[in-house]
């Protein structure tokens, strides 16, 4: 079976991407190690949250700076609440593991919401497959290749 990166690297040629992809060996678990370590603002990072709505898994990518308001996705969705994904539930629905769940290339087709604060920058930078793998691409891009809605996720 493929890795997860080399899962994730084909998906992307599928969508027509070749991303520039970055390894750090000792991980980026969090928006601000991930920004520390490839030099951008924190706000540029791609958060890929899966929640559940009953049993429906569904991806917000979120600005590394933000929160998700669990109630506007609910709102969203259609649905009075969503609750955080268990690991094992996120990774059944995308086929990777929290921490490296890429924002598309997923196991299944998933409804997907993206933060409207990613959309300010001319790059943006997402796990590509696992915590110690990260990829650049262009906000219209992340749009594109998820299949995501802009949307107002963020708390506050």
């Amino acid at each position: 079976m493929a890795s997860a990166v080399e899962r994730f690297r084909q998906e992307a040629s599928r969508l027509g991407l070749s991303p520039k992809i970055l390894e750090f060996p000792e991980g980026t678990r969090t928006a601000a190690e991930a920004a520390q370590a490839v030099g951008c603002h924190i706000g540029q990072i791609v958060k890929s949250l899966v929640f559940m709505a009953g049993e429906e898994a569904v991806l917000a990518l979120t600005s590394g700076q933000n929160r998700v308001d669990p109630q506007a996705l609910a709102r969203l969705m259609g649905v009075s609440s969503v609750r955080i994904a268990t690991p094992e539930e996120v990774r059944e629905a995308t086929g990777f593991a929290i921490g490296g769940t890429p924002p598309f290339g997923h196991s299944r087709p998933l409804q997907v919401f993206v933060d409207r604060d990613l959309l300010a920058h001319d790059l943006v930078w997402a796990a590509a497959g696992t915590p110690k793998v990260v990829f650049s691409l262009s906000p219209q891009e992340l749009l594109a290749a998820s299949g995501g809605t802009p949307a107002e996720i963020r708390e506050g």
